[in-house]
């Protein structure tokens, strides 16, 4: 991993899979703050700030409004949907909306997270420290395989909450238990934030072919105003908004 100005991802060690989506770092240079919004993605953010130390950025339901300041340093580690809740020992519906200090947790894990990484580590030493222990709470606390295997089904358009409750051979009450202790929402809003994402990284990848209708109906939506919709719900501007934010990408 690179420590230059910006923001940088890279793909999980093999053994991280399928409870990591990625590692990442964030420098922010020392001429001016970072202003960027946080859009869900169903994740879990494990993020160390040097002279800081460790907080846990929950999931989201709608946009977030982040200022970094000049000269930030931050490493983190992105736990797929499913994974967060049993790896930090508490639901993630306790922490919808929120970013929190490791230490203030109250759990086995976390405690252990916020010891392990104070702010005064090296950037990559605290991004290797962070990975490993990852590593081992994953693999103690693996992801709920009920609700990994919906977020999975939700993924591809046209996937229905209901259906997927009827396809796992559970209740759609389980099936909504399960997710918002592992998730930290039900798979009704699981489905609209993994839908949301699609569009985003259809505009991350230069929005191909332009059409804003065609993509909606590609992409899982009844039609434009149905993605018109989602979008301010989600990231609160129209998707010709959103799309001209996204150029160059805005990250988390």
């Amino acid at each position: 991993m690179e420590w230059g100005p910006g923001y940088r991802e890279q793909p999980p060690p093999a053994g991280l899979l399928p409870s990591v989506a990625c590692l990442w770092a964030r420098v922010v240079g020392p001429e001016a703050d970072a202003l960027a919004e946080v859009l869900p993605d169903a994740c879990v953010d494990l993020i160390w700030e040097q002279g800081h130390g460790l907080i846990v950025a929950g999931p989201d339901t709608g946009p977030v409004p982040s200022v970094t300041p000049a000269g930030t340093v931050l490493a983190g580690v992105r736990l797929a949907p499913g994974a967060a809740g049993p790896a930090l020992g508490l639901p993630m519906s306790e922490l919808l909306n929120q970013r929190v200090e490791a230490a203030d947790l109250a759990t086995g894990p976390a405690t252990e997270l916020a010891r392990a990484l104070p702010g005064s580590l090296a950037p990559a030493q605290a991004l290797r420290v962070l990975a490993r222990m990852t590593g081992v709470l994953t693999a103690e606390g693996p992801a709920d395989p009920l609700a990994a295997r919906a977020a999975r089904m939700l993924r591809r358009p046209g996937a229905r909450a209901e259906g997927v409750a009827e396809r796992l051979d559970v209740s759609e009450r389980q099936l909504r238990r399960r997710c918002q202790a592992a998730v930290g929402y039900g798979p009704a809003t699981l489905r609209r934030v993994l839908r949301f994402r699609r569009f985003v990284a259809w505009a991350d990848a230069g929005a191909p072919g332009g059409d804003l209708a065609t993509a909606a109906a590609e992409l899982g939506y009844a039609d434009q105003a149905h993605l018109t919709r989602e979008c301010a719900r989600l990231a609160g501007v129209t998707p010709a908004g959103l799309l001209a934010a996204r150029r160059p990408a805005v990250h988390r």
